[in-house]
């Protein structure tokens, strides 16, 4: 999953300069609005801040919305933390009708009684069989790429190909609203759980199939839809310093990793790409597990990323470099 640190080239310094843009680093939890793509609100956001360098952390089809972690900058080499972080859903589903993206957008491909007797307990233990850990296939209309082309391009072509299973694991999953044929529920998930196919997995499961009307992802990672930000209002910066106050830390996005304080002597030699011996550091907790390190001389300024090993050698994983800035 990490990398160590490597040298920059004259190149790469020579890209760097002629970047535009201002460098802005940090993160945005993003609201996501309904009915544009991820990556078209990452540059129009990208643009409100004149942003030399974003990117998300995991796409949300445009019928989504809710919290998407944007990251500027440096903390674009965090990113992959993101990426592979739980997330949390709301979403509605109504059963009864089947359509062919699983959700309300696609075209109805079948309908099936819902039981009049259907009550909210015997629903709660029919979930059962799809908390925890495992198997799931893959919706056609995801972004997932066969022979390098995404799922969903292939599926407007009528096509279907054979998709392999992904173990996931579903850790919460409850009955919020309860409206028949409509019913409401909060999914806490791993990374790459697709809930339209959760959807339809339930609904085949009842036998009256079922669609998603509604999708919301209310956590993913640390972040919080309490902490996002819609995107009008990141666009009434229109490229103002104060735009910055909307930007997380860049270290917000590791604050599950342990917090790792080194001396100036020790954090220069470090951001030198050198190994740092640590003989004092007998904590198994800081061994061989990511430690977020931070210059204790120099208002506990972040670094980035290391690792130590059990010789107490301290070695770099990803550091920051604003040096350009």
């Amino acid at each position: 999953m990490f990398k160590f640190l490597g040298v920059a080239t004259a190149n790469d310094m020579g890209k760097a300069r002629k970047r535009k843009g201002r460098p802005v680093h940090g993160v945005i939890v993003l609201d996501k609005p309904l009915g544009i793509t991820s990556n078209s609100a990452l540059q129009q956001v990208k643009r409100s801040l004149n942003a030399q360098k974003a990117g998300h952390t995991g796409a949300l089809d445009p019928l989504a919305t809710g919290v998407l972690p944007l990251c500027f900058g440096e903390a674009t080499k965090f990113s992959q933390i993101l990426l592979e972080a739980d997330k949390e859903y709301v979403t509605t589903a109504c059963l009864g009708v089947t359509t062919s993206t699983g959700d309300v957008e696609g075209e109805i491909t079948s309908t099936g009684p819902v039981a009049d007797d259907l009550i909210r307990a015997e629903m709660d233990r029919l979930l059962d069989k799809f908390r925890g850990e495992q198997k799931q296939i893959p919706s056609m209309y995801s972004a997932l790429k066969k022979n390098g082309v995404p799922l969903y391009k292939l599926a407007r072509q009528g096509k279907t190909v054979e998709r392999e299973a992904r173990d996931i694991t579903i850790s919460d999953l409850q009955i919020i609203g309860w409206n028949l044929p409509l019913i409401e529920l909060r999914v806490r998930c791993s990374k790459g759980t697709y809930i339209r196919t959760l959807v339809e997995d339930i609904g085949r499961a009842l036998g009256c199939g079922a669609h998603v009307v509604s999708l919301r992802r209310i956590r993913s990672g640390p972040y919080l839809i309490e902490q996002a930000v819609a995107i009008e209002q990141i666009r009434s910066y229109l490229n103002e310093p104060e735009s910055t106050q909307l930007l997380l830390s860049v270290d917000s996005a590791l604050m599950h990793y342990n917090k790792l304080l080194l001396n100036e002597s020790q954090a220069g030699s470090i951001m030198r790409g050198q190994t740092v011996t640590l003989i004092d550091l007998k904590n198994p907790l800081f061994m061989n597990v990511p430690l977020r390190l931070y210059n204790n001389d120099s208002e506990n300024a972040f670094l980035g990323l290391g690792i130590v090993n059990d010789a107490g050698e301290l070695k770099a994983i990803r550091l920051l470099n604003t040096s350009n800035d």
